[in-house]
């Protein structure tokens, strides 16, 4: 019996043995199978990595390329890509992978606007895992920003502004804003003009009693408005001549005259010429000389419904334009006078400007080699979207006056005093804006009395053709994963 019952014993222990050597067994090969796992999931994500790291790389190889070549968006040859790109390791010359690019330019009357880049890129260590990029390499448009200044300003306490707001001179930002507010100046001379009384002979760059003070940046880099911030508009009138829509100088007394655009949401536009404008009406610019105006048109004759070219989508007029409507398409207006008639055109924007659809297909610059006006007779409630330039003048609404020495007509002088102004773009003006004027006691009594200005990013990402840059220096402005 004990001779069995060793037998017994030892029979058990074998058998424990064996089961737990199992279990051990089962055990490694379970942590050698996660071990191993867990390597192609490194490696798995290496490879991923690097496939993203060579598609940049591929991305500033032809931003390096564009630099060196603008305009170029065949690799430096005579084919359409895609274009191969390697990446090596520069100690080791080994290959970290390869990249296929390629280049779409966007062109308008001939004229590259700006080139998207598509890389995707591929490791050495695995040929399954791809990433992809999209890059947009332009000048940075002025559609960056809400309002793009050339001079002293004072945004007061009745308007709300969403996106950069930048002056070249001094800035009062009383307005509610949300964004950053830039001057190119340290200090600055505050008169009664911008609600400073007595004088301050030492304003900083930006003050005023707007709530978001952190956002003030001062002084910072000048954009260069003397050259014209990138605008040439000879070039846009050559365009317009050769592939868009061209109007010379109408007929008529100089400053009485121009043309009337109303765009249709079918892509086209309505054109009139103005034969006659209203008389009587006095404005000043600033408040303080008055002169006659003639922004209210009286009469104008039909030259027709004008489809804009696709392939340029431009329109140029050598006289003053008055432009309202609903826009389908990305469309550059503009007005100068290359006639030798001495006389600096306007824009005068009569009704509410909408788009089509609000998706970023359509879009519309309006520059003038003078100013941007609002007339009289403009909507109690206004709506205007798009890109708004005076070139050398100012983008707003004059001075008018209900009563005293420079009344305007009693037929008008309800609408000296509006309601409601809302801009939803870009103003890029070279002398002060203004469409609200205050009595002393602070009270609007001509102009608008809520203005709001909303910059348009799906514009400062894919603006209308020629529309003026920010910068001479193209950019990267737009950068996702695809």
């Amino acid at each position: 019996m004990k001779k069995l019952s060793k037998l017994h014993i030892r029979g058990v222990t074998t058998l424990m043995v064996i089961i737990f050597l199992g279990i051990f067994l089962v055990i490694m090969a379970t942590v050698s199978s996660f071990a191993l796992e867990q390597e192609k999931y490194a490696q798995a994500l290496l490879a991923r990595e690097q496939a993203l790291t060579v598609a940049e790389s591929g991305i500033e190889y032809y931003r390096w390329f564009l630099y060196h070549n603008p305009n170029n968006v065949t690799n430096g040859t005579t084919t359409p890509g895609p274009y191969p790109y390697t990446v090596k390791d520069p100690e080791t010359g080994n290959l970290i992978g390869s990249a296929q690019i390629s280049v779409a330019g966007k062109t308008q009357c001939g004229v590259v606007q700006w080139v998207d880049i598509y890389a995707t890129g591929t490791s050495a260590i695995s040929s399954v895992y791809k990433r992809s990029i999209f890059a947009r390499f332009m000048k940075p448009s002025v559609a960056a920003y809400s309002y793009l200044l050339n001079s002293n300003v004072w945004a007061g306490p009745t308007r709300v502004i969403t996106g950069p707001y930048y002056s070249n001179g001094g800035i009062r930002m009383d307005a509610v804003s949300n964004s950053d507010v830039s001057s190119s100046v340290s200090s600055w001379t505050c008169d009664s003009s911008f609600g400073c009384s007595p004088t301050d002979n030492s304003a900083d760059g930006v003050f005023g009693s707007s709530t978001n003070s952190a956002l003030w940046h001062f002084p910072v880099a000048s954009i260069d408005f003397s050259g014209g911030i990138g605008l040439q508009l000879s070039t846009i009138k050559t365009a317009a001549r050769n592939y868009g829509v061209y109007f010379a100088p109408s007929t008529g007394t100089a400053g009485k005259r121009g043309y009337h655009f109303i765009f249709l949401n079918d892509g086209t536009v309505n054109v009139y010429r103005v034969t006659g404008v209203v008389s009587g009406i006095k404005s000043s610019p600033d408040g303080s000389v008055f002169t006659n105006d003639y922004s209210i048109i009286a009469s104008e004759t039909s030259l027709g419904n004008y489809t804009i070219p696709a392939s340029c989508r431009v329109i140029f007029a050598e006289d003053n334009i008055w432009v309202e409507g609903t826009v389908k398409n990305p469309v550059l207006i503009a007005s100068a006078d290359y006639s030798g008639s001495g006389v600096t055109p306007n824009a005068y924007l009569p009704n509410n400007i909408y788009y089509a659809a609000y998706d970023g297909t359509a879009g519309l610059s309006v520059v003038a080699d003078g100013n941007v006006l609002i007339p009289l007779n403009s909507p109690d409630t206004m709506e205007i979207h798009g890109i708004f330039v005076a070139h050398n003048g100012l983008f707003g609404r004059n001075y008018y006056q209900s009563s005293g020495t420079y009344q305007v007509p009693s037929a008008y002088s309800s609408a000296v005093l509006q309601t409601q102004l809302t801009t939803i773009g870009t103003v890029v003006s070279n002398l002060r804006t203004g469409t609200a004027w205050l009595d002393g006691s602070g009270n609007t009594v001509s102009g608008y009395q809520t203005r709001i200005d909303s910059y348009d990013e799906l514009q400062a990402l894919a603006p209308p053709p020629f529309t003026p840059s920010a910068s001479a220096n193209p950019t990267l402005i737009n950068w996702d994963e695809r």
